[in-house]
């Protein structure tokens, strides 16, 4: 069957590389139809109680699409002619944003008081402009002390404000519908800056975190991706010392990328960030593929044992020469390969599925094109070398000598090396921050820390708090419980603010009592507090309605508590026990409640995933290893193969301990990811042990020797690329795929010294075959 193979390579070269060619162009031709999702609730299942409790309560109040105007004069006043004039200006030019659904600031805060036996409900300021310094200080007095307002729309010490915008989205496309809000909101804040030099305004709020994540893939596809390009091409010139070899192997990478990219197009993925960095993964693990052949290649062109013949016939039978010793090795990693990203599947997070199918596409083509494509192309290219002995395989001959006289040695010192770094894995501790998704200089990152630390922030927990019956939520015991429960979230060193219906009744309470501070408290009467609620929603103007606070029945009420940056074990600690207090002082109704929130519910998946992940990666593994136990032909073998397949990802995660410590939702798939990245350089130097013990009747020194010199020079320059590429992910716009690149080269660099230092000795205590 190898011969027929070889034969056909020979025979039909160019039309394989014009078949190749036309086939890259029609699957490439899919990438029109990818498109990039901007909603974050594509990190979720869609049967994900968490997703499933968030959506229901967007469906009963409002779907909390944010834009958040964060505004600081520069004089540090916020109540001054000037700087409400700007506030008034935003908030009116803001409406005119597509999709905003309503727009709340200081100026049209719904001020309420007494006028008799008359409730006057208007906004908080018309004309900033001609306002005196006696409504000047009113208006600071009502902003400070009104609890809807302080450290939500104004800061405490009220050098800060905010004009917060709230956007229903058709949901049909998010890839035009968020830019649609995002890029005129921009729009706005420069020209209200323009126009008031002396503010600065930010932009965070929800939207704007979708927003970011296309924007920050879209950088690193523009950046990122050129750059491994350049480092690839520059090192694979450097290593091959031949233009011709390089730019096939350059050939293989880009239609292992294109056609990937089409074909999933194709399907019908949908891109996101982590699938973003499917091109960068791509790219190395085809290099791997071509470094293997091409070094073959090279080496046999250069070793001169067939220099009598033509070029031509040079070429063709040191390519033969490389598929021999190449081809089941190279399928043998394709497939473990592929099992690792497709074991993906088991996390909990929809996008990182996408990213381990489309990479496993990915590394079928590159396998298919490095075996067929790139031998009909090395047969046609002008390679003319001189003979000589590489100086690649030189070094590896010192290099196995090294190994074998101290195999004792370097045995027990990579033994306790590997234990060193494995006793910091309980260092590490589960955490995300979504936030801290971005990278410390995104825009989106750096003006939400802003908001955070001077005005109110974007992290959340919300409540759909039940009533007893419909227009419960009038019962004065219901609304005692909101008032205690919205008390204690505020005696919480975590909360920024509190928003609930309490205030607004006790509020209208006191205005309907002469604003006598001693009514600041909430209506003794269900028919009272309903008719507090009907007349002030009759005086609010359109826009600015308590559909976002009280569904249709009046039967429950949306409790919102914004908090301070957590990390998701803080925020699941203040969620159990807001849980604890709600069943030990709510009435039955109201326990039934479940908290949630953006940040609710990415701190649960974080902690849910790694146990999906821990389930794929032990099934990998065992299919890695059945599969390396028959192609190695040898039981013992194949059980000696786990441990450089497993230490490799265990002891980067001991040293993430040190260096780091936070598992996050993007760190948590890089085990199973790398395993079947680790398991190729295993495959590939085990072939050769396995060759030399049982075709060529070789020793076990001669055998460990001879599978460095035919085979370490790949390895070292395959591992050299894969953490030049997957470092590069390190300059991502996007921490998760950032912290994954950076662990992901860790584990390939103890997997390079594993298989050097670690398994060649283990395979020396062995005397027999």
């Amino acid at each position: 069957m190898f011969d027929y193979y070889q034969k056909a390579l020979v025979k039909f070269r160019w039309p394989i590389i014009i078949f190749t060619i036309i086939l890259v162009g029609i699957l490439g031709s899919g990438a029109r139809f990818l498109k990039f999702t901007a909603d974050y609730r594509i990190f979720f299942n869609e049967d994900d109680i968490y997703l499933q409790t968030l959506n229901t309560l967007h469906n009963t109040y409002t779907k909390d699409d944010i834009v958040l105007f964060v505004i600081t004069p520069k004089d540090g006043n916020v109540f001054s002619r000037e700087n409400l004039a700007a506030v008034q200006q935003l908030t009116d030019q803001a409406w005119e944003i597509p999709h905003v659904q309503r727009v709340d600031s200081l100026k049209n805060f719904q001020h309420t008081y007494a006028n008799g036996d008359e409730l006057i409900v208007h906004d908080l300021y018309d004309d900033a402009e001609s306002l005196t310094d006696q409504e000047l200080e009113k208006i600071k007095q009502v902003a400070l002390n009104d609890t809807l307002l302080r450290n939500r729309l104004v800061s405490a010490n009220g050098r800060v404000t905010g004009v917060n915008l709230t956007v229903q989205l058709p949901g049909l496309d998010d890839q035009t519908e968020v830019p649609e809000v995002a890029l005129p909101a921009r729009k706005l804040a420069k020209a209200i800056m323009k126009s008031y030099p002396d503010l600065d305004i930010r932009l965070t709020g929800g939207l704007m975190m979708s927003n970011a994540f296309p924007e920050a893939s879209l950088h690193d596809i523009k950046s990122l991706i050129p750059a491994m390009f350049a480092v690839v091409f520059i090192t694979l010139a450097i290593l091959f010392r031949s233009a011709s070899a390089t730019l096939c192997a350059l050939l293989v990478i880009l239609f292992s990328i294109i056609a990937t990219m089409g074909t999933a197009g194709w399907l019908g993925f949908k891109l996101s960030p982590p699938s973003a960095a499917t091109p960068n993964i791509i790219l190395t693990v085809a290099v791997a593929d071509c470094v293997h052949v091409l070094v073959s290649f090279l080496h046999e062109m250069r070793s001169g044992w067939i220099s009598r013949a033509s070029w031509k016939e040079q070429r063709i039978q040191a390519t033969k020469a490389s598929l021999a010793i190449n081809t089941t090795p190279i399928f043998i990693t394709s497939l473990t390969t592929a099992l690792g990203f497709l074991s993906l599947n088991f996390s909990d997070s929809p996008p990182f599925h996408d990213l381990g199918n489309i990479v496993a596409i990915g590394v079928v083509y590159a396998y298919l094109f490095s075996i067929i494509f790139l031998p009909a192309l090395m047969m046609i290219m002008p390679v003319k070398i001189r003979p000589y002995k590489t100086k690649g395989r030189q070094s590896m001959e010192i290099f196995s000598r090294f190994v074998i006289n101290n195999r004792n040695t370097l045995l027990i010192v990579m033994t306790v090396f590997v234990f060193a770094m494995v006793s910091f894995l309980p260092k590490n501790e589960l955490n995300d921050d979504t936030v801290k998704y971005f990278s410390a200089d995104n825009t989106f990152r750096v003006d939400t820390e802003y908001a955070a630390n001077r005005l109110t922030g974007i992290y959340a927990i919300e409540y759909s708090l039940p009533a007893s019956n419909q227009g419960g939520i009038n019962d004065p015991e219901y609304l005692a419980t909101l008032e205690n429960f919205s008390e204690w979230y505020r005696d919480q060193p975590e909360t920024l603010h509190v928003n609930s219906i309490s205030d607004i009744l006790k509020r209208l309470n006191k205005n309907m009592h002469s604003d006598d501070a001693q009514w600041y408290k909430l209506p003794d009467s269900r028919e009272l507090a309903a008719q507090y609620l009907l007349l002030y929603e009759m005086s609010l103007p359109e826009g600015l309605d308590l559909n976002d606070r009280i569904n249709v029945n009046k039967s429950a009420s949306r409790l919102t508590v914004a908090i301070k940056m957590l990390s998701s074990n803080e925020i699941l600690d203040l969620e159990k026990r807001a849980d604890e207090w709600l069943r030990q002082n709510a009435p039955d109704y109201m326990q039934k409640t479940r908290a949630t929130g953006v940040n609710i519910i990415f701190s649960h998946i974080g902690k849910n995933n790694i146990a999906g992940m821990l389930k794929g990666t032990a099934l990998a593994l065992v299919l890695i290893s059945v599969i390396l136990i028959f192609a190695l032909k040898s039981i013992p073998l194949g059980i000696i193969s786990l441990l450089p397949n497993l230490i490799p990802a265990t002891m980067a995660f001991g040293l993430w301990g040190l260096i780091n410590g936070q598992i996050n939702l993007g760190i948590s798939v890089v085990a199973s990811l790398t395993l079947g990245i680790v398991v190729d350089d295993t495959v590939h130097f085990l072939s050769k042990y396995s060759h030399a013990r049982r075709n060529l009747a070789l020793g076990n020194e001669a055998s460990v020797n001879y599978a460095f010199s035919h085979v370490g020079t790949a390895l070292w320059i395959t591992s050299f690329v894969l953490v030049c590429g997957f470092s590069m992910l390190t300059l991502s716009d996007f921490e998760l795929n950032a912290q994954l690149g950076l662990l992901t080269a860790i584990t390939i660099v103890f997997a390079l010294l594993a298989d050097f230092l670690f398994l060649p000795p283990i395979l020396l205590l062995f005397k027999r075959k």
